[in-house]
């Protein structure tokens, strides 16, 4: 059974957030991906070479397609046409007290660049946090790039959107750290071992409307002090920064 152009025309749609929630499902690419979110998510369709699938007679999915590099180069959304594509079930997470509290949790404030996002996933999969809170103007979790950025996290922690204000004014008993330019040195500051840690625009930081739910503002430092230097850092890195001295506690 060939790849035919129904099935790729379904996989390139979920390129688009719509179609992706339409039919709640989204696309993995490549070998290291596909086989870690089998382990935990349910896989929809798997179009991949013959050697993938003959080598790997146990893969359970509800539709298996052998196909060709040239059938696969047309539905795929890299440069250069990996060895299988899987399009996955989106899993289902929800919040609440108990899987938060006594916990740090990442919260993104308008982080709209899907590599950022997913790259924050991974970060998070690393320094064993569970959950990340997004703002519903942050890139999708499930957009094509931040799946391949994840590297597979996305199957380990749990994504929610939702509306930043009503989530900070229902767990307003939770620390809420956030990074600013006018902090206090992260390396001296007491850190608690739960919590939000709010990360914001690339361009903008911590939206207006947050800011005022931060009560522990944290400054990365520059090295050496007060030297010319560029004025932020990549989201992504800062989380990590972030994350690593939390952890270090």
């Amino acid at each position: 059974m060939s790849l035919s152009k129904n099935k790729i025309k379904y996989i390139r749609s979920l390129k688009d957030k719509k179609y992706r929630n339409i039919n709640n499902t989204f696309v993995a690419e490549g070998t290291k991906l596909v086989f870690d979110l089998l382990k935990s998510c349910k896989c929809q369709l798997i179009a991949a070479l013959p050697e993938i699938i003959n080598s790997n007679p146990n893969i359970r999915s509800e539709e298996i397609i052998i196909a060709n590099s040239e059938e696969l180069k047309k539905a795929t959304f890299l440069k250069t046409a990996p060895t299988i594509i899987a399009v996955f079930y989106q899993p289902e997470f929800k919040l609440n007290r108990t899987n938060l509290k006594d916990k740090l949790s990442i919260v993104l404030d308008g982080v709209q660049d899907p590599g950022n996002v997913g790259t924050i996933v991974r970060i998070a999969d690393w320094f064993g946090i569970e959950n990340i809170i997004c703002s519903e103007d942050s890139a999708d979790v499930y957009n094509p790039k931040t799946v391949q950025a994840t590297m597979g996290s996305i199957a380990r922690v749990s994504v929610n959107y939702t509306d930043l204000s009503n989530l900070l004014n229902e767990y307003s008993d939770f620390p809420v750290y956030g990074t600013f330019l006018d902090g206090n040195n992260i390396y001296y500051e007491e850190l608690s071992h739960n919590g939000f840690i709010i990360m914001g625009s690339e361009g903008k930081g911590i939206s207006n409307k947050i800011i005022n739910y931060v009560n522990n503002k944290l400054y990365i430092p520059e090295f050496p002090a007060g030297s010319a230097s560029t004025d932020s850092l990549n989201v992504a890195v800062a989380t990590a920064v972030v994350c690593s001295e939390f952890r270090r506690r």
